[in-house]
């Protein structure tokens, strides 16, 4: 699965970056999206977000999603991830208006769990 991780971080203490590991150690493609689009953990990093996304997984605090909610649009994920303190109800709606999946979830726990999938 191709996934943008927006909000990327070098840092290892950062939830975003432990995202990351994990989903390259389950076989994800992964697009690490930031404003200084940096590399992390040997993968190209970018400011934009990529299009073709199978899932965007969000590492953004809700207050700093409001002018990117046309770029996730644009982007058109099949799936956008609301990580705790990233959830945006504006956001929530604009995306599911625009048939993008949406859910609110620690993407850490999905992975462990199982239950990261495009799919409900």
């Amino acid at each position: 699965m191709k996934v943008a991780i927006l909000g990327a971080s070098p840092k290892p203490e950062r939830y975003s970056y432990q995202a990351q590991q994990l989903l390259m150690d389950c076989g994800h493609e992964v697009f690490p999206v930031s404003l200084s689009g940096r590399d992390i953990l040997g993968v190209k990093g970018t400011a934009v977000i990529p299009s073709g996304m199978d899932v965007v997984t969000i590492y953004l605090s809700a207050s700093h999603l409001n002018g990117l909610i046309e770029v996730l649009v644009a982007a058109a994920p099949q799936k956008v991830i609301f990580n705790p303190g990233s959830e945006n109800r504006e956001a929530k709606d604009q995306l599911e208006a625009h048939h993008i999946q949406t859910q609110e979830a620690c993407t850490l726990v999905l992975l462990r769990t199982g239950t990261f999938s495009v799919d409900w």
